[in-house]
């Protein structure tokens, strides 16, 4: 099974490269358009009586009969179809906000709604390399607070729940240590699929997904967002820099504040960064006027 997946993700690369992103990612077939081309025939034709009146002028009663040319259906690819991967652009330059924002009463309705329209999706390499659930979101339609990672690992990719496993087991020790609960805040990724071998979502991957996670947010509407590790920092805010370079400061994301810190699987492999950490989440605590339970 795990060659056949390598094998699929070879080809998807494959076709990549070569320029097709988007086979697998709508139902409706892309049309073909007549473009006018010459028939190889009409070319050739045109081609020898060239080469013979350089030659030898052609005597006066001479007609030379021209080929008819041919339509040749030509695929062309729909502008709406192509993928932004050309370059980053933060989730505030992606679209406007909403004019009008979805209540309170109202949220996990919205929530559910984005989820259908997901649905089996196939949009993206992701559908096709091993995937066995969509890992939508978990908690509050209503937090204050959102988590945002990088992608489901072998865990959730079973459960379909974010942050589940041993990097989730840490994570959920960070929410408690801020005074929250869980159930209390709101937890999503870049992209929703497993990426194979946990590898980090390739730019066509996490474009193609962020149009979800966007509505996410515009719904759930947090007052802060904490990227966590540097691949969710990186599509949020559309810029490529160091995590030491991104930390200790306050970003804009969605008419929220961003706070970027370590992703709890990187924290697993470097306990000794746990400290950096939880000054990170102390600073989100001091803006949302939380205290732990150590000092309540």
């Amino acid at each position: 099974m795990a060659g056949e997946a390598e094998q699929l993700r070879a080809y998807v690369e494959y076709l990549r490269d070569m320029g097709v992103h988007d086979f697998y990612r709508r139902g409706e077939p892309v049309y073909a358009e007549a473009v006018p081309v010459p028939a190889p025939a009409a070319v050739a034709a045109v081609s020898v009586v060239d080469e013979v009146a350089e030659a030898r002028p052609l005597p006066a009663k001479t007609t030379v009969v021209e080929q008819p040319v041919v339509p040749v259906a030509v695929p062309v690819r729909p502008q709406f179809l192509e993928p932004p991967i050309a370059k980053l652009v933060s989730f505030d330059d992606l679209l406007p906000l909403p004019a009008a924002r979805v209540d309170a009463a109202h949220k996990a309705e919205a929530l559910a709604e984005i989820k259908t329209e997901i649905g089996d999706c196939t949009r993206c390499p992701l559908a096709y390399a091993g995937r066995r659930t969509i890992v939508f979101g978990d908690g509050d339609a209503n937090a204050r607070l959102m988590f945002v990672g990088e992608g489901p690992g072998a865990d959730e990719d079973t459960s379909g729940i974010p942050f589940v496993g041993k990097a989730g087991q840490l994570l959920n020790n960070m929410i408690q240590a801020m005074g929250l609960k869980r159930e209390e805040v709101y937890i999503a990724n870049i992209v929703k699929c497993r990426p194979p071998a946990n590898r980090v979502p390739e730019p066509v991957e996490a474009n193609t997904c962020d149009q979800f996670l966007l509505q996410q947010i515009d719904v759930v509407q947090p007052q802060v967002i904490v990227a966590l590790g540097a691949t969710a920092a990186m599509y949020l805010l559309g810029v490529k820099q160091s995590l030491s370079a991104l930390r200790g400061r306050w970003h804009s994301c969605r008419g929220a504040k961003l706070a970027v810190t370590y992703h709890p699987a990187f924290l697993l492999r470097d306990p000794a960064m746990k400290g950096e950490a939880w000054k990170d989440l102390q600073r989100v605590m001091g803006e949302m006027g939380l205290k732990s339970p150590a000092k309540a």
